[in-house]
């Protein structure tokens, strides 16, 4: 299980082993922790007492220090992962659900046409689709998208890490998701 690690102030900036957030409990890293210890970490007995050491690992802390602001202005960086989670694996043309291998990143305006491999030009398209498509635009195969891509937020972009998330997790990183976003609505709807 990974540990969700956020700046002082809240924001999200990375997961972590347990090896790694063990690290940062043991050199006072650590300046709060959110839910209930999710693992306890067992290490050597000590000759004084004959105790042994045990460390609580909580699923979300908060380290000492921040990120430059400038880091959270920029879009998170795009993988066929997280492209394909945004798009819960859906066919922007077709709309038909695939699995993950039968998927391509496809770009809208195509890069042989001057189209940039950004978050708002890149879909999630099937095999068959993109092959048809070519590099030729949706205007000229009169083509229309099932659904609009958009830059996933940092939270949402923690959730599309595809990491195995705990509730208290899933729960802190939700409640900053826009309402609007696709993952949020799937989430809602597999929870109700």
């Amino acid at each position: 299980m990974d540990v969700l690690q956020l700046d002082v102030s809240g924001r999200p900036q990375a997961w972590l082993s347990a090896k790694e957030a063990a690290g940062l409990y043991a050199n006072d890293g650590v300046a709060w922790t959110l839910g209930d210890p999710f693992l306890v970490l067992r290490g050597g007995i000590q000759r004084k007492t004959g105790l042994q050491s045990r460390l609580e690992l909580h699923p979300i802390i908060a380290v000492h220090g921040a990120m430059p602001s400038r880091a959270w202005r920029q879009a998170p960086a795009i993988s066929n992962h997280k492209l394909f989670a945004r798009d819960r694996q859906v066919c922007a043309y077709c709309g038909h659900r695939f699995h993950a291998d039968a998927l391509t990143r496809e770009h809208i305006v195509p890069t042989s046409r001057g189209g940039h491999d950004t978050w708002t030009n890149c879909i999630t398209a099937c095999r068959n689709c993109n092959g048809r498509k070519g590099n030729r635009t949706l205007n000229e195969l009169g083509w229309s998208l099932y659904y609009l891509p958009y830059v996933p937020s940092l939270h949402e972009d923690m959730i599309l890490r595809g990491r195995r998330i705990v509730a208290d997790q899933m729960e802190f990183l939700l409640a900053s998701v826009p309402a609007h976003s696709r993952l949020r609505q799937e989430l809602d709807l597999a929870c109700a």
